[in-house]
C-alpha cells in the first residue's frame, strides 16, 4: 500500500530478522522485533510474585515512512497460589499492565528504527538518562530524516525528545550518539505550560509537538541549538488551560476529539464537536505559519441520516472519535464509533466512503514512498547546514 496505518503495539518474535504484516488502511500493520536484539536483565525470583515482561510500541513515524520502536524490559505481578510438582502456578498480569508493573523495577529499553519495507533494522545506544517513565507512552519522542537533495531517500536521521527547560534530547545518525542541547526558547502568548497529547510528528523539516487544546511547538533537531516556533490552534478551538472534558468517562481525552498532522505537503488541524449534529472541521496552515484557514465543515449526522448503517444508533453517551487523517487525502478522516468501528469520510464529497469492523486502538500513519524499499537506514552523515525558519519550511513543503 502507500500508506499503513501503523498498530500502536510492536511485538517480538524468535525468528532472527524484524517482520512487518502490512495491511491496507484502516486495517492496522503490525510490527515485530527479533527477542534476542531487546536489553534485557537478570530474570526475577522464580520463587517470588513477579514475572518477567516486554512491551513495544511504535512511538512515530518519518515524513518518509522509517519508524520508530521502543521496547521496554517490564517485571509484572503474578501473585503464586499454589504448587504443582514444584512448579509454582500464578495468577495472570492483569490485562492494564500499568496496574501490575513493578513500581521498584528500573526496565531496560531498547530503542530501533525501521524500514518497514526492507526489513532493515537499527538499534540505537542507550540514553543519556537511564530511568525512565513510561517508556512505551512517551509521546515527546519523534525521528526526523532528511536528505541531501532536499528529496528522496534519507542521508541522515534524528530521534529527539521534548525535555522540561528549553531542553532537547537528540540522537544524530552522523554522531551515533545521544546528547542534550539548550533550546532557543520561544515566546508562547501565555505562560501556561504545555501538555503533549499526541504523538510528535515530522513536518517540514522538523518535529512538532501538539498540544490540543492550545498549539504546536516545532524545532529543527539537526541544528547547534534548535530553535522553538509556536503555532495556536484556531482561535475558536484554544481552550482555557488543563480544561476538563465535558461529561468525560473513563480514561478519554481531548486527543480523541482533535488532531494535528501532515498530509498532502500541508499541517492541518481536525476537530470533530462531541454534540449533535458532530461538525468534523478541518482546518490549513497558512503558508506564512501565522493562522488557519477553514477548508471543511461537515455535520456527521447528515451523512448517515439515510440510515442503515451498522454504528446506528449510537450508543448513548457514545460520539465518533478521530481515529487517523489519510496522508496522502486532505480530504479523508478516519473516525471510530464506540470502539468498535471505523468510519471513512471524505469531507469534501460530504459522504461516508467506507466503515469497517474496529480492530486494535491507536494507529500511526505511515507513508510508504516507492524508492523507501531499495533504500538503507542512514549510518552516517555530513555535517548539517543552517536551520530552517518555519516560513521556509512551510513553502517549500507546499511546492513538493
Amino acid at each position: 500500500p502507500p500508506w499503513a496505518a501503523m498498530g500502536h503495539t510492536a511485538w517480538t518474535v524468535g525468528a532472527p530478522g524484524a517482520q512487518v504484516r502490512l495491511a491496507e488502511p484502516p486495517r492496522i500493520s503490525e510490527v515485530y522485533v527479533p527477542e534476542q536484539l531487546l536489553k534485557t536483565g537478570p530474570l526475577p525470583d522464580p520463587d517470588g510474585d513477579f514475572v518477567q515482561g516486554h512491551g513495544g510500541a511504535v512511538c512515530a513515524a518519518s515524513a518518509d515512512g522509517l519508524l520508530l520502536l521502543v521496547y521496554a524490559e517490564t517485571r509484572l505481578f503474578a501473585r503464586i497460589v499454589a504448587r504443582q510438582g514444584g512448579r509454582p502456578l500464578r495468577l495472570p498480569p492483569q490485562t492494564d499492565a500499568l496496574k501490575s508493573i513493578d513500581p521498584d523495577h528500573v526496565p531496560n529499553v531498547t530503542r530501533f528504527v525501521l524500514n518497514p519495507l526492507t526489513r532493515q533494522i537499527t538499534r540505537l545506544p542507550n540514553r543519556v538518562t537511564k530511568f525512565e517513565v513510561s517508556p512505551l507512552f512517551n509521546l515527546r519522542m519523534g525521528l526526523l530524516t532528511q536528505a541531501d537533495r532536499g528529496h528522496g531517500p534519507p542521508d541522515k536521521f534524528a530521534v529527539a525528545e521534548l525535555q522540561e527547560g528549553d531542553l532537547m534530547l537528540r540522537f544524530l545518525s552522523e554522531k551515533g550518539r545521544w546528547e542534550n542541547v539548550v533550546l532557543s526558547p520561544c515566546q508562547l502568548p501565555s505562560a501556561r505550560r504545555m501538555k503533549i497529547d499526541q504523538p510528535a510528528l515530522a513536518f517540514g523539516g522538523r518535529l512538532w509537538w501538539v498540544d490540543v487544546t492550545w498549539g504546536a511547538v516545532s524545532a529543527d533537531p539537526f541544528t547547534d541549538r534548535p530553535e522553538l516556533s509556536f503555532i495556536e490552534l484556531p482561535r475558536s478551538s484554544v481552550l482555557p488551560a488543563r480544561s476538563p472534558l465535558p461529561e468525560a468517562e473513563g480514561e478519554v481525552s481531548w486527543s480523541e476529539y482533535r488532531r494535528v498532522d501532515a498530509n498532502q505537503g500541508r499541517l492541518r488541524y481536525v476537530e470533530v464537536s462531541r454534540k449533535e449534529p458532530f461538525l468534523l472541521s478541518s482546518f490549513v496552515l497558512d503558508n506564512d505559519g501565522t493562522g488557519w484557514t477553514l477548508e471543511h465543515r461537515v455535520a456527521l449526522s447528515k451523512l448517515w441520516a439515510d440510515g442503515g448503517h451498522l454504528w446506528l444508533p449510537l450508543p448513548a453517551g457514545k460520539t465518533p472519535q478521530i481515529e487517523l487523517l489519510d496522508p496522502l487525502n486532505a480530504n479523508v478522516v478516519y473516525l471510530t464509533v464506540d470502539k468498535k468501528h471505523v468510519i471513512v469520510v471524505d469531507m469534501n464529497m460530504k459522504k461516508v466512503i467506507g466503515s469497517y469492523r474496529y480492530g486494535k486502538d491507536f494507529s500511526v500513519p505511515c507513508v510508504l514512498p516507492p524508492w523507501l524499499g531499495s533504500s538503507r537506514i542512514p549510518s552516517a552523515g555530513k555535517a548539517t547546514g543552517k536551520d530552517k525558519t518555519l516560513s521556509d519550511v512551510l513553502v517549500r513543503s507546499d511546492i513538493q
